[in-house]
C-alpha cells in the first residue's frame, strides 16, 4: 500500500464535501476506521480500497497516487494543465499532492538507478541539479510571501541574477562528464528496457513514465514554435 494514500483518501472526501461520518457509512466502516485509514494509523485492505474507489469514482492507480488521471490511464501535458483550472475538480492541495507523489516517484527511480552505478560524482551532480531547482522555486514562493529573506545567505539581489540557473547548468556538466568517464570505463550502465523498469519498479514506473512523457511533449512543441 502506498504511504500515501491515507493523505488522497482524506483529499478526496475533503474534496467531495463530506463529513468523516457521513463517508464512513457510504463505505460500510466506522468513522473511527475511516479516520484511522486517512491518518495512516491502518492499512486498510483490498475490498476497501475497491470501495472507495467506486465511491469517489477514481482509479486505483489515482488513489495510490501512481497517476493523474481518474481514470488511471497516462495524461497529456495539456490534460495537467487542464487539471489546475479554476473549473477542474482536480485542484489545490489535491493536485499538489499528486504532482509531489509523481515527481518523488520519478525521482526514487532515478537515484536507485544512479545508486547501481555506485558513482559519487555523479550522484551528488544530480542531487546538486535537483537541488537547486528546489532552492529556486522555493525562494520565490518565500519572496512572494514577504517573509524575511534574511534566513538565506545569498543576498536578494544577487539571487537574481541566474546564479542557481548557473548552478544547474554546472551540475550538469558534472553529470553529464561523470557517465562519459564511467562509458570510457566499460562500467556496467543499468538496464533501462520498459520491460526491465516496469519489473524493477512495479509502483513507481509510471510515474517516471508520466514524468517522461509531459516533459518530452512539453519540450518537443516548445521546439516546434518559429522562430521570430
Amino acid at each position: 500500500m502506498s504511504s500515501e494514500f491515507s493523505r488522497t483518501l482524506s483529499l478526496l472526501r475533503q474534496e467531495k464535501g463530506v463529513s468523516q461520518r457521513a463517508a464512513a457509512g457510504e463505505l460500510g466502516i466506522s468513522q473511527a476506521l475511516l479516520s484511522h485509514y486517512e491518518n495512516g494509523i491502518r492499512e486498510p485492505g483490498l475490498r476497501f480500497v475497491v470501495r472507495a474507489c467506486d465511491y469517489y469514482g477514481v482509479s486505483a492507480d489515482f488513489i495510490l497516487g501512481r497517476t493523474l488521471s481518474r481514470e488511471g490511464n497516462m495524461l497529456t501535458e495539456q490534460d495537467i494543465l487542464d487539471a489546475a483550472e479554476p473549473k477542474s475538480t482536480l485542484r489545490g492541495s489535491v493536485l499538489a499532492t499528486l504532482q509531489s507523489k509523481l515527481l518523488s516517484g520519478a525521482v526514487g527511480v532515478l537515484f536507485e538507478l544512479l545508486g547501481k552505478m555506485g558513482d559519487k560524482t555523479l550522484i551528488n551532480a544530480a542531487a546538486a541539479y535537483l537541488g537547486s531547482a528546489v532552492y529556486q522555486l522555493y525562494r520565490h514562493l518565500y519572496r512572494s510571501s514577504g517573509a524575511n529573506e534574511g534566513y538565506f545567505a545569498l543576498d536578494p539581489s544577487t539571487c537574481g541574477l541566474g546564479l542557481a540557473d548557473a548552478d544547474r547548468k554546472l551540475s550538469e556538466a558534472r553529470y553529464a562528464a561523470a557517465l562519459r568517464e564511467l562509458q570510457a570505463k566499460k562500467a556496467e550502465f543499468p538496464d533501462l528496457s520498459s520491460p526491465a523498469i516496469n519489473a524493477a519498479y512495479p509502483g513507481r514506473c509510471q510515474s517516471l513514465t508520466q514524468v517522461l512523457s509531459t516533459t518530452d511533449a512539453r519540450l518537443t512543441a516548445l521546439s516546434r514554435q518559429p522562430e521570430k
